[in-house]
């Protein structure tokens, strides 16, 4: 401890830059930390015997149709993979409608995007090795050995694909958005020029740009948050083999 404060002066450790994408994302998890300590401690003192209510109730129905729509993509062996999706999903959906309170978004961030998509390229290599275990690798020098180069660059695909949709998509709103007060700015300023300069240029602001947060922050980042969900899913469940292929595993293992 004595050597990192003789490395990290005082003054560097009170000064600590950190950019606001990401201080938005740090207080967005404790946000969700806290709503999930409170749910655990709901559903510990909730009466098992009686319908549950309120908060309870909300997070019962999503847990189902979170289970319900991975099981619908995925399959038999993905039962509970829902509960996975619920916990990057609502934290996806929220860093992309912050921005419809004027706050920057985290997506916005290169960093951000490239954590939830690795979450998936995470579970897809997992799901790969869970079904194939050490046939797993064999993937790499298909159809030829001299093809192992070429798989290797094609399996960052899905990681580098997932992170530039979701960071272009964020990008690029955030781009229009900050041209569209730029000129709404300066109509606003050449109309109401006869009053004091910072005034006269906050007039049109208010009134058009949330028609167009709106439209990038919650219609866009719902549409992007369920992309995720479909691609995620998908890829995982390309992972697992054909039930014929299961069937006849077993049937080797048993014999």
């Amino acid at each position: 401890m004595n050597k990192f404060f003789d490395f990290y002066s005082k003054e560097d450790l009170l000064h600590w830059d950190i950019a606001p994408e990401t201080f938005i994302a740090l207080i967005i998890i404790g946000v969700l930390i806290i709503l999930s300590i409170v749910i655990f401690i709901l559903a510990k003192r909730a009466d098992p015997l009686k319908k549950p209510k309120g908060l309870l109730l909300v997070v019962e129905m999503m847990v189902e149709k979170f289970d319900d729509f991975a099981y619908g993509l995925m399959g038999k062996g993905f039962e509970n993979f829902g509960g996975l999706l619920l916990g990057v999903v609502p934290f996806l959906f929220l860093s992309f409608i912050i921005g419809i309170t004027g706050l920057p978004t985290p997506m916005a961030s290169l960093n951000i995007p490239f954590t939830i998509a690795l979450f998936a390229f995470a579970m897809i290599h997992f799901t790969a090795m869970r079904y194939n275990k050490f046939k797993y690798f064999k993937r790499f020098i298909e159809p030829l050995p001299f093809f192992l180069p070429i798989n290797l660059i094609s399996m960052w695909a899905p990681l580098l694909s997932m992170t530039l949709r979701m960071f272009g998509n964020a990008l690029v709103g955030w781009v229009l958005l900050s041209l569209l007060n730029y000129v709404l700015e300066i109509a606003s300023a050449a109309l109401f020029s006869f009053m004091p300069s910072g005034i006269n240029s906050i007039w049109f602001v208010p009134i058009a740009t949330p028609l167009f947060h709106a439209y990038f922050d919650l219609v866009s980042g719902s549409i992007q948050t369920m992309v995720y969900m479909f691609l995620c899913c998908l890829l995982v469940a390309q992972e697992k083999p054909e039930e014929e292929e299961i069937e006849e595993k077993l049937a080797l293992v048993k014999s």
